[in-house]
């Protein structure tokens, strides 16, 4: 459905927002959408450090902040 046919106007184009966070962070970060999930791993992290969110905004900002970790050696 195209926007002023009666679509939820917050709803969430998965495809072009899983791009968006491929496009920022996919050189350092898996990301991948499971069963409505959006979850996200370091290259150099094992699966039990994955990052999940609800929404792309929500796991963007887990994905900062993990950086922001990683970059402070904290991780």
């Amino acid at each position: 459905m195209t926007p002023g046919q009666g679509s939820d106007p917050f709803a969430v184009d998965e495809d072009r927002a899983l791009a968006a966070l491929t496009l920022t962070w996919g050189d350092s970060y898996e990301i991948y959408i499971a069963e409505g999930q959006w979850q996200a791993w370091h290259d150099d992290s094992s699966n039990q450090d994955m990052l999940t969110g609800n929404t792309p905004d929500e796991l963007n900002r887990k994905i900062r902040e993990d950086l922001t970790l990683r970059q402070a050696g904290r991780h």
